[in-house]
């Protein structure tokens, strides 16, 4: 099934997009998004540490990813 990805602050420089459309299976779960985006893109090394928001709300690992949805992934921000 299709999702949008939504990519803010460093991850936008480091896979060159600010979205993508992304496959993943039926019953995804956030934690099972993060484990298959750093198969694919191993610039995504740090996910774990980046908060996640599905349709505008924050996500956790055990938040199920539906058909259409639109997943923010939001690196930490620091400054100064």
């Amino acid at each position: 099934m299709k999702i949008q990805l939504l990519f803010f602050g460093i991850t936008t420089d480091l896979l060159g997009t600010s979205f993508l459309d992304f496959n993943i299976t039926n019953n995804c779960t956030i934690a099972c998004l993060k484990t298959k985006l750093i198969i694919d893109y191993p610039q995504l090394k740090n996910i774990q540490s980046y908060a996640f928001a599905v349709n505008e709300s924050y996500a956790d690992d055990k938040t199920i990813l539906y058909p259409n949805d639109v997943v923010a992934i939001i690196p930490p921000v620091s400054g100064g």
